[in-house]
């Protein structure tokens, strides 16, 4: 093969890649497409772009009821379904082991950081006071809100209703299970 051809072989390859540039920025020119609203398909436990940027995706969140009021008609059967979700890192036996996360039997009132031997996170360690009804329902809320820098990697529960009723069955896995607030 001479140089002529291979000169033709390489024009042929430029001439078609700049055709496809052309092409490309004509029809970019033609068609813009727009950014939706809101997306179609939520991924749970991921935050949007407004969500991030927190006071005004705060501001637009409607306040969650007092977990006071959520616990009166608390359902300790759903709380149990919803634990089914954490029931991969966590247990509620009675001296049971720890998993990835800690033994949450008896957590209702019991002070942060409360299983022995289990490597907590400087940001668990560093709260001070019992696991409250408030406390629990903020940290099932958004754990890396409650406590920035845990190691717990679940996102937390949306549904209000949802983490009342959790907290209900962590209540009742007691030997003498807390009051009602």
């Amino acid at each position: 093969m001479d140089s002529f051809e291979f000169n033709k072989i390489a024009g042929a390859v430029l001439g078609s890649v700049l055709a496809l540039m052309i092409v490309g920025n004509i029809g970019n020119a033609l068609v813009s497409p727009h950014k939706l609203e809101k997306p179609v398909y939520v991924v749970e436990g991921v935050e949007t772009e407004a969500a991030a940027g927190g006071e005004a995706a705060a501001a637009a969140a409607p306040e969650d009821p007092p977990v006071e009021t959520l616990l009166a008609g608390a359902s300790v059967e759903n709380g149990q379904k919803q634990f089914a979700k954490c029931a991969s890192c966590h247990t509620v036996d009675k001296g049971g082991a720890a998993k990835v996360g800690p033994n949450l039997y008896g957590i209702v009132g019991a002070s942060h950081g409360h299983a022995a031997g289990f490597a907590y996170s400087d940001a668990i360690k560093g709260i001070a006071g019992p696991w409250d009804y408030k406390a629990l329902y903020e940290f099932i809320r958004n754990p890396k809100a409650y406590a920035p820098g845990t190691k717990m990697g679940f996102a937390g529960l949306k549904k209000p209703q949802d983490r009342a009723d959790l907290i209900a069955y962590l209540r009742a896995q007691a030997d003498s299970p807390a009051p009602l607030p």
